[in-house]
């Protein structure tokens, strides 16, 4: 799902110092409205579907923030949503990237041709994607909005990526409500080998208050 909103429109909101969304270091997050997905326990719903009713953060004043504090930052997270629909994702990645500091792209992963193409590119140093859970369970995971042959297919590309660039894509799964002990078994199972699964425990939804 793409469209023609330029992504500085899209990025909605900022934390602007993290210590848990890049492992091992610190980073500002940058959120991107909009989702393909309609995942029930979505952690950032209303940034995903509501994203224009949050304030818009000003492209210069963001840049600027983020070159005044690149002594004190090991880099930026962008996050959503799902930052892959957007249109000019790369135009957003290289304005991010020419501050200096190195950029890590958080990801369903349902678009393994962009994250190739981003990766390639060196536009990202990391990529973090989602592992809703077992195939089978993809669409009430997603609020039928990706079947198990597509989660397969997509996830099966990504893992192909993070075989092609060791250390700079890993996987995460939260541990959502709907899954049982013997759902993240499976999950872990689908994994190829020497390809790790972090689990995360799962958090109750942010408001929109939490993103400014």
């Amino acid at each position: 799902m793409t469209d023609t909103i330029p992504s500085w429109e899209r990025v909605r909101g900022m934390v602007p110092v993290s210590l848990c969304d890049w492992p091992g270091k610190i980073t500002c997050v940058l959120f991107a409205g909009g989702c393909n997905l309609r995942c029930p326990t979505c952690h950032n719903a209303s940034l995903a579907w509501k994203w224009a009713s949050l304030p818009n953060l000003n492209r210069e004043v963001v840049l600027a923030d983020l070159r005044r504090r690149k002594r004190w930052l090991d880099g930026i997270t962008l996050s959503g949503g799902e930052p892959t629909c957007l249109t000019d994702l790369d135009d957003l990645l290289a304005d991010l990237a020419s501050t200096g500091l190195p950029v890590k792209l958080d990801s369903n992963g349902s678009a393994p041709g962009v994250l190739a193409r981003v990766l390639e590119a060196g536009l990202v140093q990391s990529v973090a994607v989602d592992v809703k859970g077992p195939w089978s369970m993809y669409p009430e995971l997603t609020g039928q909005a990706m079947d198990a042959d597509a989660a397969c297919d997509a996830l099966g590309d990504v893992f192909d990526l993070a075989q092609a660039y060791p250390g700079r894509v890993y996987f995460r799964c939260t541990k959502v409500p709907s899954l049982t002990p013997e759902d993240l078994e499976t999950t872990q199972a689908q994994m190829p080998q020497g390809l790790p699964l972090h689990f995360q425990e799962f958090v109750p939804p942010r408001s929109c208050d939490d993103f400014s």
